[in-house]
C-alpha cells in the first residue's frame, strides 16, 4: 500500500488574457514545445487518427473553434454523463485542445489533431452544488465507464482519488488495457514537500511531471518514486475560465504536461494500432530523453522527457513483448501477464477486493469528490499553475513510502 504526504495547493492568478483569434494573441505561437518536439515532422507519419482519448476533467466545450468536430460527446454513456459534459471551469477544454485541437480561429494546436476526445465531466472544483453536481459523476464512476469503451488512453489532470472505490476503478481500467496517464501534482517549491497525489501514485498509472523549455524540472512539479515521465508544463496557454472568451498566457502545471503526454501516446498508437498498452508504454519509456541510466529513473523526471518522434521516425522500432508490463517492478506486479492478447479478458477487480486506500489528500490539484481527504478547504485547486515562472532542479530528500524501488536521483 502506498502512503503519500499532505500539502495544500493554490490556484494561480493569471492576468494575461486575449480574445482567441485576435491579432494581439495567437495561441499556437505560445505553444513553444511544438517546434522542439518536431510536431510538423511527426504529423507526416501520424496525427493520432483512429485513437480516442478519454479526458476525465471539468468537462469539455465541444464548440470552441479549435475543437469543432473533435469531441465525441455522444459516446459518453448516458448513465454516467447524465447528459452533462459541458465544461464548468475551462480546464478540461484546455486539456482537450492541447491533445486534439485543430488550431482553428487562433485556438490551441493539439499535438495529436487526428485523435478524438471523449469527455467525462466529474465533480471537481468550480462545480456548484445542487442540480449540476447531482448530475455529474464522481471520478471513479467516470473512470470505470471510460474503461468499458474503445478509448485507448485515459488522461487525468486532477488528484484526490483516495478511496477504495477509486483504487478499484484504476485497477479495473488497467485490466482493460487502457493507458492511464495522470498529473503528479504541483506540490514542490515554496516550502512544500513535493508529494505525489493520486491517481498518479497508484500502480498502473503513468505519472507525469513538468519541465520548462530548457528541459529542466519545473520548480512546482511534485517529485518522488512515482514520476514516470516528464513533459512541457510551463508557459502553456489555456482558457482563462468557463466563459471561453479569452486564453490566458503562461499557465504552468503538471496538467498540461499530462495532456501533452496523452497526445504523444495517441500519435504512437495511431501509427501502431496493433500494439498493446505495454508496447506503447515501453516505447514512451525507451525513447524518453535522459542523461541517466534507464534502470535508475529520476524522482523528478522519471525515465525522461517524452520524445514520440523517436518512435515515429523509426519504422523498424521494436516495442518488445505485448503482454509484459515494462513497469511491472514499479507497479508491484504485471496486471496483464496472464491475460490473452485481448486485455479486456482480464478479470475485473471489485471495490471490496481492493486494499485500503492510501492516506492522502489532494495535491495542489482538483480533488475528486467523494475522496477521503484531510486537507484544508483550499486544497481543491486546479493543477494549472502555482505562479512560478522559473524552474530549478529541486534538491533534497523525499519521504514518500511507495511500492516502487527507491530512486536516488
Amino acid at each position: 500500500m502506498r502512503a503519500v504526504g499532505a500539502a495544500v495547493g493554490a490556484l494561480a492568478a493569471v492576468t494575461v488574457g486575449f480574445a482567441p483569434g485576435a491579432a494581439a494573441y495567437d495561441a499556437q505561437s505560445k505553444e513553444w514545445y511544438l517546434a522542439p518536439m518536431q510536431a510538423e515532422q511527426m504529423w507526416k507519419v501520424s496525427t493520432g487518427k483512429g485513437v480516442k482519448v478519454a479526458v476525465i476533467d471539468t468537462g469539455v466545450n465541444a464548440d470552441t473553434p479549435s475543437l469543432k468536430g473533435q469531441v465525441l460527446t455522444d459516446e459518453v454513456p448516458k448513465a454516467v454523463a447524465y447528459h452533462a459534459t459541458d465544461d464548468y471551469a475551462g480546464h478540461g477544454t484546455s486539456m482537450a485542445e492541447l491533445i486534439v485541437g485543430t488550431g482553428a480561429g487562433g485556438g490551441l494546436q493539439g499535438l495529436a489533431p487526428g485523435a478524438k476526445i471523449v469527455p467525462y465531466r466529474i465533480q471537481l472544483e468550480g462545480l456548484k452544488s445542487g442540480a449540476e453536481k447531482d448530475k455529474t459523476p464522481k471520478a471513479w464512476e467516470a473512470l470505470r465507464a471510460a474503461a468499458d469503451t474503445d478509448a485507448k488512453i485515459i488522461s487525468m489532470s486532477f488528484g484526490g482519488m483516495t478511496t477504495a472505490e477509486d483504487k478499484a476503478a484504476v485497477n479495473y481500467a488497467a485490466s482493460k488495457g487502457k493507458l492511464l496517464i495522470a498529473a503528479v501534482g504541483n506540490n514542490a517549491g515554496e516550502g512544500k514537500s513535493g508529494y505525489i497525489d493520486l491517481p498518479a501514485a497508484y500502480p498502473y498509472v503513468i505519472g507525469v511531471s513538468s519541465i520548462d523549455s530548457s528541459g529542466t524540472v519545473s520548480k512546482f512539479s511534485s517529485y518522488g518514486n512515482n514520476v514516470d515521465l516528464s513533459a512541457p508544463g510551463e508557459g502553456i496557454p489555456g482558457w482563462c475560465d468557463a466563459n471561453f472568451r479569452s486564453y490566458c498566457d503562461n499557465r504552468n502545471g503538471t496538467s498540461p504536461a499530462t495532456a501533452i503526454t496523452a497526445a504523444s501516446a495517441a500519435l504512437i498508437w495511431s501509427a501502431h494500432p496493433n500494439w498493446t498498452v505495454n508496447q506503447v508504454t515501453r516505447s514512451l519509456i525507451d525513447t524518453a530523453g535522459r542523461t541517466w541510466a534507464k534502470d535508475n529513473p529520476s524522482k523528478y523526471l522519471g525515465y525522461g522527457s517524452i520524445r514520440p518522434r523517436k518512435v515515429l521516425e523509426n519504422p523498424n522500432y521494436n516495442a518488445g513483448p505485448a503482454n509484459v508490463d515494462p513497469l511491472a517492478k514499479d507497479n508491484g506486479g504485471d496486471l496483464l501477464a496472464n491475460s490473452s492478447s485481448s486485455p479486456s479478458s482480464s478479470p475485473s477487480p471489485s471495490a471490496s477486493a481492493s486494499s485500503q486506500a492510501p492516506n492522502s489528500t489532494s495535491g495542489g490539484g482538483t480533488s475528486a469528490a467523494g475522496s477521503s481527504t484531510n486537507s484544508s478547504s483550499d486544497s481543491n485547486s486546479l493543477w494549472i499553475a502555482l505562479g512560478a515562472a522559473a524552474a530549478v532542479i529541486v534538491v533534497g530528500g523525499v519521504g514518500v513510502a511507495v511500492l516502487r524501488a527507491r530512486r536516488a536521483r
